[in-house]
């Protein structure tokens, strides 16, 4: 399989590097195996991821990461070996829904709390975003809830910590 669209554009300098993650598709879900992400290098074999995941779970933008180079000198990420603090989630708004399909809506609905992230496409308004460590969990957890049971979203948190799950 190919990584999904939209190859994010390389960033600038030269200790950046794409790592790539590997996982089995969810039934039902983005049929992709794969998805490569930025990296700074921190180390030989290290870098600190520097974009948020649409489909990876289970890492944070801020994580820094252990790769393995192929012969082809692909990065494949073997394990997260620093956790940043940050968080994951996930949000896609319902096309019937008060935001429609709007991704845009979504980031406005999110923008108080200071959240960055990235849309995965505008035929699918996938937008994933990274909650920092010091933000307001338990209003952005309580916001995400409010908007799944208003029909306006489903969402997941794709990446957590304990204070998440504490809030």
């Amino acid at each position: 399989m190919t990584s999904p669209a939209p190859d994010r554009n390389r960033p600038i300098g030269e200790r950046h590097v794409k790592v790539w993650f590997r996982f089995t598709p969810r039934e039902g879900w983005l049929p992709y195996d794969r998805e490569g992400l930025w990296g700074v290098t921190v180390g030989p074999d290290t870098a600190r991821i520097c974009n948020v995941p649409f489909l990876q779970d289970g890492v944070a933008e801020g994580d820094v990461v252990r790769f393995l180079t192929d012969a082809h000198g692909a990065h494949w990420a073997a394990e997260r070996v620093e956790p940043s603090g940050n968080c994951t989630v996930r949000v896609l708004p319902v096309p019937t829904g008060p935001l429609g399909r709007s991704a845009q809506a979504v980031h406005d609905r999110l923008a108080p709390f200071g959240l960055g992230g990235e849309t995965f496409s505008p035929e699918l308004p996938l937008v994933a975003l990274t909650v920092p460590a010091d933000a307001d969990l338990p209003a952005i957890k309580a916001t995400l809830l409010r908007g799944q049971a208003e029909g306006w979203w489903h969402f997941e948190a794709a990446c957590v910590t304990d204070a998440w799950r504490a809030a």
